[in-house]
């Protein structure tokens, strides 16, 4: 199940991309258990808020994950099981879409949806702190888009 939130923000008419993306994300990464994932979409000061309460940044970002599965669990994720499993929370500015998006030069439903296969990805236990990881994070989030057919 996915649930979208919104804290100190308009809904948005973009959670049919949400959706679609997360579901994309759990299928090209062979996921056959039920999982929930919530997405709360926000604003620059609540995300601040949350990353430097969680990891001491005093700064607005674009997206925070939160798993519920350590890295070594993610296998077992690929198993069917009986029982619906919580993923994790996906924390989106959606200040900070529309700000990249002018920056990077393309839609605000393609950033969006980046930063949603980015956060996906941190769920699944991929991660960026080292270039070897990062060049394999990079190259998914781009995989998964391709499929999705969301361009810059």
């Amino acid at each position: 199940m996915i649930e979208i939130f919104y804290e100190e923000i308009d809904n948005l008419e973009e959670e049919n991309l949400i959706k679609k993306v997360i579901d994309c994300v759990l299928k090209e990464e062979s996921i056959k258990r039920n999982l929930d994932v919530y997405v709360t979409l926000t604003n620059n000061q609540v995300i601040q808020k949350i990353n430097a309460e969680h990891r001491n940044i005093d700064r607005p970002t674009d997206v925070l994950s939160f798993p519920m599965f350590d890295r070594e669990e993610i296998p077992s994720l690929h198993t069917e099981g009986e029982t619906e499993d919580i993923l994790g929370d996906i924390i989106i500015s959606v200040e900070k879409v529309r700000e990249q998006a002018e920056e990077y030069g393309h839609s605000f439903e393609r950033e969006l949806a980046y930063l949603v296969t980015h956060g996906m990805l941190h769920l699944l236990g991929y991660d960026h702190m080292i270039e070897e990881e990062k060049a394999v994070m990079r190259k998914r989030e781009e995989e998964i888009l391709g499929i999705l057919e969301i361009s810059r």
